[in-house]
């Protein structure tokens, strides 16, 4: 029952995050004098970082996680986030999905 319970959880955080991500847009956002070397520079970091965190163990993993961390951040040196408007309806049911989603993963559930 706890599986249940945990599966569904999931479910609706993921239902909750695609909600609300619909309207979030990244776009790229080139400068003259940068040309562009943010965005190779993150993919590569991207690519290195879940390769060491997938194949390697002990601290090269950690070595993976920080060259994610440096992809993440030069994906955001790059561009833009743009925001599209977002009814309330759509806003409230997102974050009500959400929190039940998390209140199913973090509440013990007991089996009668």
């Amino acid at each position: 029952m706890r599986s249940l319970y945990w599966f569904l959880g999931v479910g609706l955080m993921g239902v909750g995050t695609y909600l609300l991500s619909r309207n979030i847009l990244l776009t790229t956002h080139p400068y003259s004098w940068w040309r562009g070397m943010a965005a190779d520079l993150s993919g590569v970091c991207l690519c290195v970082g879940l390769f060491m965190a997938i194949w390697f163990r002990g601290e090269a993993r950690v070595a993976g996680g920080i060259a994610i961390g440096f992809g993440i951040v030069f994906i955001f040196f790059n561009s833009r986030i743009v925001l599209s408007p977002t009814s309330l309806w759509q806003f409230c049911l997102a974050f009500g999905s959400m929190s039940l989603g998390y209140k199913l993963l973090t509440t013990q559930h007991h089996s009668i």
